[in-house]
């Protein structure tokens, strides 16, 4: 699973990573946590031929993706991750997978490995060289009872690589930077097009 994550890149760093424009200014986040506000980039609207903008678009959503069809969001589950083994099929996460999937940029994340004690032992498991990944996610937009919308969303994960697995048996979905604009293209790209991309991260 993925319960925290850091993202300490600058902003400057953090759009060229993403390749987005208009990314206000922000400060490094060390202990990012569900409920919280997170950057993800979505894909932008259909550019017209020769166009330089940007293909992308950043959004800032709560950790928590809250389905459409929830009356009362009390008696929900907090839904920060999504097993990217059923998303497609799954009620909570479906018309995210075919119309909403977004990247999440982070520095690293943190994991806890349960050793019999109760409160467990926290890892910082961040790419070998440094730099920025980008976890798979997905948004949905939630109206509230009184009419006001609230951007939401999750991570996705799967089984963990060797260099993890013995720390805890899930790891977010890493997208690679070669991925980005499948992983986000809803327009041509069916969720059974973009599996093969939900698969644990080199070790």
């Amino acid at each position: 699973m993925c319960g925290r994550f850091a993202l300490t890149a600058t902003p400057d760093q953090t759009a060229a990573f993403l390749d987005v424009a208009g990314l206000e200014d922000f400060p490094a986040r060390y202990n990012i946590a569900p409920t919280q506000p997170i950057l993800m980039a979505v894909a932008g609207p259909p550019q017209a031929p020769g166009s330089n903008l940007p293909d992308r678009q950043p959004m800032l959503v709560r950790w928590g993706l809250i389905p459409t069809w929830v009356k009362d969001t009390r008696e929900f589950p907090l839904l920060f991750n999504a097993r990217s083994e059923g998303a497609a099929e799954k009620a909570s996460f479906k018309a995210a997978m075919r119309h909403r999937r977004a990247l999440v940029p982070a520095s690293g994340f943190y994991e806890w490995r349960q050793t019999g004690g109760k409160k467990g032992q926290p890892y910082w498991i961040r790419p070998r060289h440094g730099g920025l990944v980008a976890f798979a996610g997905l948004i949905e937009t939630y109206a509230e009872p009184g009419g006001s919308e609230m951007d939401t969303g999750a991570i996705l994960t799967t089984r963990a690589n060797a260099g993890t697995a013995h720390i805890h048996d899930r790891m977010p979905v890493v997208i690679e930077e070669r991925d980005f604009a499948r992983w986000l293209d809803c327009r041509t790209q069916e969720p059974r097009d973009v599996l093969d991309l939900l698969k644990p991260a080199e070790p």
